[in-house]
């Protein structure tokens, strides 16, 4: 029973990670390049509403759900067979926590300035809303949730593979 609880938790952790991961890579690769060629109007109204959408069961499930499934599979494997897998699944876990600190410490309160603007069509200056949003420092630090979380989610799948190992 240990065993398949072991195993359900490792891949619940990296099906969670990898979702993490692609959605910090997508903004990295996609919506921050495409919203940075738009009018300041655009801009903040774009990034509104998106940060407004993802905020929901789906995103909060994978994004909470990596940090506690990964922590639970790196508990679980601390007795001495799972030797091979616990540094993987530790090391993963702990790059993780730098980007759940990274998200509550940068990417939320520069989120939050820019929705507690109000709406763009209310907005006088749109330009030094998109400035004091600094649009250079949430690309930056997204990108490097980007990395790090690939890297944790790349110590997960190796965890898998010395899993299978045992």
């Amino acid at each position: 029973m240990l065993d398949v609880l072991r195993a359900a938790a490792l891949v619940a952790a990296a099906m969670t990670m990898g979702i993490v991961t692609g959605v910090f890579q997508l903004y990295a690769y996609a919506i921050m390049p495409g919203l940075r060629r738009t009018d300041d109007r655009t801009f903040v109204g774009a990034f509104q509403q998106i940060d407004r959408a993802i905020i929901n069961p789906w995103f909060m499930f994978s994004f909470f759900g990596a940090s506690v499934f990964t922590g639970l599979a790196s508990v679980l494997q601390l007795d001495e067979g799972a030797g091979s897998v616990l540094p993987w699944t530790a090391a993963a876990f702990v790059l993780y926590l730098a980007v759940v600190v990274i998200t509550i410490a940068i990417s939320v309160p520069l989120n939050d300035s820019i929705k507690a603007a109000g709406e763009p069509a209310q907005i006088a200056d749109l330009a030094a809303v998109r400035k004091r949003f600094d649009e250079v420092k949430w690309v930056r630090w997204n990108l490097v949730r980007a990395i790090v979380c690939t890297v944790a989610f790349g110590c997960l799948l190796w965890a898998l593979v010395e899993y299978g190992r045992l």
